[in-house]
């Protein structure tokens, strides 16, 4: 084509990128690999092939891992990470900064690598993806040198098992291991079968950093192998990125374990577009949204929300620009879209389409032969339309129409995912209005796809849980020092049913709705003194209690539409009204437990109420530092529901420590007190009915917390359990949480200083927020 042609017609030529650098140093590895493995290369064994997805060449072929090779890794990582944690943040910096260098150094080569492994357009591989792994490493670098300063008290989890997807096979590596080094921890890493080359490559850059034997190992194989180094008993944390279906299957897997777990899985991300925004810039935004990467984004903007007024108009443009999109060899740097990571993948997207209702529009677009499918429009559909709900993982969007703000609401989040969303419109009161309602861990305002170190990432519901990037990225690989003392069971004392003299008897009731309630069964037991005199007697509560107590807390959820300043002059209330019944409450619970602290306790709980009312206005969030012409808003968004199991030991204490940062963050939530002294939450019940607190937003149901953890944890409308019982239920409910995949928090039979500094602070308020990340451009 001539240049004279070029002008007149206007077309693309072609451009293509040279591989031959990336080939060249698959020669030079003899396109047969082993694994990376305490700092060396391990022999080759059974291998699979690894092809490029737009020509079906075999590039290289790689090592399925064993157990064995699995345990070796492990190992290697065990035995390198107290040095390695040894060395300081400062020291851990300096290789960190080493390996962003280097990556920088080759860039052009993982992109090109990247690109044929995988099937991305090199414009995005060489653009987006390679300088933002640099700059995960340099921002980790960052956090690595300032931990010690800024995260006092805090230690490494040891040893990390991390599973990644095959869709940004590199960017991913690089959002796992840069905080889990960072933060002193070594990794032992499972790139995706189809796509481990640029993580390959990327551990001889390792070498090349003077990254010391060990701290990074990676083990190439199928899901067999990623099974093997998540239920390790070697790993202290997982990390995976990938589907909800297999989040939940890991959920269930490491239940009981003890691991830390981190899940970034499955989205059906909404992209809002009302009538006034800038049209044009929407509809590139949208091209960015879904057909990036071919569609094959957890955060993709894979359902479009029109209102109702331009859908019309809207779509007209859409399905033009659809059709001057150019589909071909990825190595093309004029190339739209790509080719699908593999047939099987294709086969997946192609029955979905074929399946679906509505009316189906393809790009005009030449489709070239291989792993290819060209951009997809879906119309026509309802909300409860498969493909409306389910994640299709291609370049297929669907779209549907919305005529008010709150039926876009009710229609973004009208799936169970909650990854990311973005918002279209000139009208930025409209759009902050938006963004705090969308349940989302990240929104963009007039934009998409935009992703920094420094901002955390994440999703909530069926998206997973845990944040990448940020503070809180580098928070979920540490934990606090010291050696905590293993779980006492704490045991209810028994006695006869004697009469309890002169008194009127009175047994004690649920408190449900902002009311007390007898428990549904109609069932009680005694409450005796360490002597075995009976002192009372309190309702047994069922699932059909634990039921109720949910749907009061899901009909209270104004509560986290309120005021800091509000919640905190509640929390002052409520401790101003404990003190003034301090002596009942200490002879409460010293009669109960035959201990002499009683009056100790009671002025713990006024003063941790106290710190939670200053806690309360605030804990809201920051600004975030990003290389954009805007802004990051890391806003802190309280949980939901949390249903939660008080510690055994400390009746009243335990009771107020787990509810007061719930409810100063604004969740509401369900708790079950003491089993062996629960008289103390039954008269803190009549403190809460005399403080202000709105019906619903503290509910407390009495019972065995073996019987109502279960229930607690498989409820769908429960956000988030949390367990500080005596008795080590922690396999239970995180194995029966997967459901809904809702965080938890549970002791692991574990011991806590309620009393202590342990028994309060920044970790009580992290774990009743989320972090949404809200992105906001400005100017023309």
């Amino acid at each position: 084509m001539t240049v004279k042609e070029i002008f007149e017609t206007m077309d693309y030529g072609p451009a293509p990128e040279s591989a031959g650098d990336a080939l060249a140093w698959l020669v030079d590895q003899g396109d047969r690999f082993g694994h990376f493995i305490g700092g060396d290369w391990t022999e080759v064994g059974e291998t699979f092939e690894s092809r490029n997805p737009a020509t079906g060449e075999v590039l290289a072929h790689l090592t399925q891992g064993t157990q064995a090779e699995v345990d070796a890794a492990v190992a290697a990582a065990r035995k390198a990470q107290p040095k390695w944690a040894k060395l300081g943040g400062a020291g851990r910096a300096r290789v960190l900064y080493a390996l962003a260098r280097l990556v920088q150094k080759h860039a052009r080569l993982l992109a090109v690598l990247e690109t044929m492994d995988n099937g991305k357009p090199i414009r995005e591989a060489r653009d987006i993806d390679v300088p933002l792994v640099a700059r995960h490493f340099y921002y980790h670098a960052g956090l690595a040198q300032l931990m010690e300063s800024e995260a006092p008290g805090m230690e490494p989890l040891g040893v990390c098992g991390q599973v990644i997807p095959w869709n940004f096979p590199l960017l991913m590596l690089a959002w796992k291991i840069a905080p889990a080094i960072a933060a002193g921890n070594t990794v032992v890493l499972k790139p995706a079968e189809y796509t481990s080359l640029t993580a390959l490559c990327f551990a001889d850059i390792c070498r090349q950093a003077g990254v010391p034997a060990g701290v990074v190992n990676i083990v190439t194989g199928d899901g067999a192998v990623g099974e093997m180094i998540v239920t390790h008993e070697g790993v202290d944390k997982v990390a995976f990125t990938g589907s909800t279906d297999v989040g939940r299957i890991i959920r269930r897997a490491t239940a009981g374990q003890g691991k830390s777990l981190t899940l970034e899985l499955g989205g059906k991300g909404p992209y809002v577009v009302f009538d006034d925004a800038d049209l044009d810039s929407a509809i590139e935004g949208l091209v960015d949204a879904i057909w990036f990467n071919q569609g094959q984004v957890c955060c993709a903007g894979s359902r479009l929300l029109v209102q109702e007024g331009v859908a019309e108009r809207f779509h007209e443009k859409l399905k033009a620009r659809m059709d001057k999109l150019r589909m071909g060899n990825p190595l093309d740097k004029s190339i739209d879209v790509g080719a699908v990571v593999d047939p099987v993948q294709l086969e997946t997207i192609k029955g979905l389409v074929d399946s679906s209702g509505g009316e189906v529009y393809r790009a005009a677009c030449e489709v070239p032969e291989g792993c290819f499918y060209p951009p997809t429009l879906i119309t026509g559909l309802s909300p409860s339309d498969r493909l409306m709900q389910e994640e299709i993982f291609g370049p297929v969007l669907v779209s549907t129409t919305f005529r008010t703000p709150e039926e876009a609401v009710q229609l973004a989040n009208n799936t169970r995912f909650g990854l990311a969303a973005s918002v279209w419109t000139e009208n930025l009161n409209l759009a902050l209005g938006m963004a705090p309602k969308l349940v989302a861990g990240v929104v963009w305002v007039n934009g998409t796809n935009m992703f920094d170190a420094a901002a955390g990432f994440g999703g909530v519901r069926e998206s997973g849980f845990g944040r990448e990037g940020g503070w809180e990225g580098l928070s979920a690989y540490l934990k606090p020092a010291g050696k905590a003392k293993p779980l006492a069971p704490v045991k209810a004392m028994a006695g006869k049913g004697d009469p309890a003299g002169d008194a009127l008897d009175r047994t004690a009731k649920n408190y449900v709705g902002g009311k007390q309630a007898r428990p549904d069964g109609g069932y009680s037991r005694g409450v005796f003194t360490p002597q075995g005199k009976l002192i009372g007697h309190v309702g047994i509560g069922n699932r059909k209690d634990i039921r109720n107590a949910v749907e009061a807390a899901q009909g209270a959820k104004g509560w986290s539409g309120t005021t800091g300043h509000l919640r905190a002059q509640i929390l002052y209330y409520i401790a101003e009204n404990l003190e003034a019944r301090a002596d009942e409450f200490a002879n409460r619970i010293n009669t109960m437990s035959g201990a002499r602290n009683g009056k100790a306790e009671v002025a713990a709980a006024v003063s941790r109420l106290f710190t939670y009312g200053a806690w309360a206005d605030k804990y809201a969030g920051d600004l975030r530092s990003v290389p954009i012409r805007g802004m990051a808003l890391a806003v802190r968004e309280p949980v939901g529901v949390i249903g939660a199991l008080c510690p055994d030991d400390v009746p009243l204490l335990g009771l107020v420590s787990v509810m007061a940062p719930a409810i100063a963050m604004g969740n509401r939530v369900v708790l079950v007190p003491s089993e062996p002294f629960p008289l103390a939450a039954t008269d803190f019940y009549q403190v809460l009915e005399t403080s202000d607190v709105p019906g619903g937003v503290v509910n407390i149901v009495t019972g065995a917390h073996k019987e109502l953890a279960g229930t607690l944890a498989a409820h769908l409308d429960v956000d988030a359990v949390w367990s500080f019982s005596s008795s080590d239920l922690s396999a239970e409910i995180e194995e029966k949480s997967a459901g809904n995949l809702k965080r938890t928090w549970v002791n692991n039979g574990l011991a806590r200083d309620w009393m202590g500094a342990a028994g309060e602070g920044r970790v009580f308020l992290d774990q009743s927020t989320e972090v949404k990340t809200v992105w906001v451009p400005y100017g023309e």
